[in-house]
């Protein structure tokens, strides 16, 4: 049983970019797992993968070596890879979990089987509120009850800060393997989720109190970067790169705005986990992450999927509610929000995201109902939210008349 091997579950652009790159570059053996054959077939005849760091001043080319990939409908190989894995990563997005953790549970019997007593740390690279209870209970509905899941497998919560943009037809063409990104490079990972051996890779940033990390990158990171896309598509809506928007200092103050009234509420929530000077820090190094030039963001990718982003539990409605719940400041959030509903960016073939279209032709209808069944408000118990809310929607939309 080879422990130097990592098995990854999302060969896309994180799972590429960042969690690959990192344990590649540290000797690993990289396995990954994806749906896509043609990705799959590539990977396994090439054996490596480029990803290109777009810095502000110049491309650093980096290949990743020693990779080998396996198809996620071959189960008999998925199983197998799971029963040999030193350490295995999930980034397949919240929807794919129940899948996963399907087969990673019969990995998990055939590894119990096969090599008796050894533990097994997932990390789960997937961005989300209590990824860890999420992805065991998903687990528990697979494994049978005599499985001592508490005894064999850590589950790793992570804050993923990376950005990777949208690549172009003209970069896959070129290269259907490399994957673009930026320099940042540090993977926050729960210390307290790990059962085996941390694994001693430069690049993990250890924490204590994941859950204030994961919620950092979800008030100031997120909701920073779709506040700049949302501003920006409505004060220059002729523009397209997150550089663009973030020149004018409209956009680039009230995003900063935006990200110290949720910088407030983080401390509140976090006292003994965050400063006033770390938090300043982190803003600034993100709004000057958010203008890398080389990496060529779009407005549209950052702002899009308004169901998703305007929903209960993502970077805008959790964010307001809990500052409601700690009585602190959130009307730039509000604010905010309110132009997410004016959004209307459009991709390099000038077209919306389909989600999109149908979200604003769902506020056409009835705005109300777009804040009950997507936002989740509740027309009696958020009464006072749902009239400040519209009283925004209503300012924007009348000003963009």
């Amino acid at each position: 049983m080879a422990d130097q091997n990592i098995l990854i579950f999302g060969a896309g652009k994180i799972g590429r970019s960042f969690i690959g790159q990192l344990f590649g570059k540290a000797g690993y053996e990289v396995v990954f797992v994806d749906m896509d054959q043609s990705l799959v077939d590539e990977l396994n005849r090439r054996g490596s993968y480029p990803v290109v760091i777009k810095g502000p001043d110049k491309d650093d080319r980096q290949v990743i070596e020693n990779i080998r990939a396996i198809h996620a409908l071959e189960q008999n190989g998925v199983v197998e890879a799971i029963s040999d894995a030193g350490i295995v990563a999930i980034s397949v997005g919240k929807n794919a979990l129940p899948a996963v953790a399907s087969v990673v549970g019969a990995g998990l019997i055939k590894r119990e089987h096969d090599h008796p007593g050894k533990v097994l740390d997932i990390i789960l690279a997937e961005n989300m509120r209590s990824a860890d209870l999420f992805f065991e209970e998903k687990l528990m509905e697979t494994l049978p009850g005599s499985y001592p899941l508490k005894e064999r497998i850590g589950l790793v919560e992570t804050s993923i800060g990376k950005m990777v943009p949208i690549m172009t037809t003209e970069d896959l063409e070129e290269d259907p393997l490399q994957v673009f990104a930026e320099s940042y490079n540090s993977l926050i990972l729960d210390r307290k989720g790990f059962i085996g051996e941390i694994p001693k890779i430069e690049g993990l940033a250890l924490k204590d109190n994941i859950k204030a990390w994961v919620d950092r990158k979800a008030f100031i990171h997120n909701l920073g970067h779709a506040s700049a896309s949302y501003c920006g598509n409505y004060l220059l809506p002729g523009a397209r790169y997150m550089y663009e928007v973030l020149a004018d200092n409209r956009v680039f103050e009230f995003t900063r705005q935006v990200m110290k009234e949720a910088a407030e509420l983080l401390m509140s929530v976090y006292p003994h986990e965050f400063t006033v000077k770390g938090l300043t820090h982190h803003i600034n190094d993100l709004l000057s992450r958010f203008q890398n030039r080389s990496l060529g963001d779009t407005i549209y990718r950052v702002g899009s999927d308004l169901t998703r982003k305007l929903g209960p539990d993502d970077r805008f409605m959790a964010t307001i509610k809990l500052a409601i719940e700690k009585e602190v400041a959130y009307g730039m959030i509000l604010e905010a929000m309110a132009m997410g509903f004016m959004f209307k960016a459009k991709d390099e073939n000038e077209q919306m995201f389909p989600g999109d279209v149908e979200f604003h032709n769902r506020v056409s209808d009835n705005l109300d109902l777009v804040l009950e069944q997507i936002c989740g408000l509740d027309a009696a118990l958020d009464e006072k939210l749902i009239f400040q809310l519209k009283k925004q929607i209503d300012k924007f939309s009348h000003n963009n008349e």
